[in-house]
């Protein structure tokens, strides 16, 4: 089964692309939901741990959660011990349980492929992109989104310039959702090529 790696930085498509995967039937592990998730349940005692008063109602509160890590991004690596190991072994039982039903390509969604150094764990690399110009509009059209918080994820993120040099495969999806949707069955239809030599 190849494992294909999905990523892109904040506001260039990859969560509408991720679904073009789905809707060509293949399994598609988002690792953002997977991360909600933990944020409801199995993240929460930890979380209220390491960052006291960052729990509301028995979860998460990602403002919070954010507010702090914003005063506090020596943080991020503590959240990220708790975080990275609770979705790793989500994305192992999905990767096994598609391998058991007799899936040929997983699609893993990981926002931070390159950042947390996980390319090594996909065997095909897929960048979406587009103009800077979009991303900024697509970004700061999100509820509650600043300049300042736009800028501070951008931080932390793998400039788009050095994605696309590592990619296998590049989207725009500045080009429209057609192009986008065309490219990847463009790709499906090259790994399944390449699989069967």
């Amino acid at each position: 089964m190849i494992r294909l790696g999905l990523t892109g930085s904040i506001g260039m498509g990859k969560s509408t692309t991720a679904q073009m995967f789905r809707d060509e039937g293949l399994v598609a592990i988002d690792s953002d939901a997977v991360v909600h998730d933990l944020y409801r349940g199995e993240a929460v005692p930890a979380i209220d741990r390491a960052f006291p008063g960052t729990i509301v109602d028995g979860q998460v509160d990602r403002a919070k959660l954010s507010a702090h890590l914003g005063s506090h991004p020596e943080d991020f690596k503590l959240l990220e011990m708790i975080v990275h190991p609770l979705v790793r072994k989500r994305e192992v039982d999905t990767i096994s349980k598609a391998e058991a039903d007799g899936a040929d390509i997983i699609v893993l969604d990981i926002p931070l492929l390159f950042e947390s150094g996980t390319e090594a764990r996909v065997d095909r690399i897929v960048v979406v992109t587009c103009d800077p110009e979009i991303q900024r509009r697509r970004v700061l059209a999100r509820p509650g989104m600043t300049e300042e918080k736009f800028t501070m994820i951008l931080g932390r993120q793998t400039p788009d310039v050095e994605k696309r040099r590592r990619a296998d495969y590049i989207i725009d999806t500045g080009l429209g959702l057609d192009h986008a949707r065309s490219e990847v069955r463009r790709i499906i239809a090259s790994l399944r090529a390449k699989d069967v030599k």
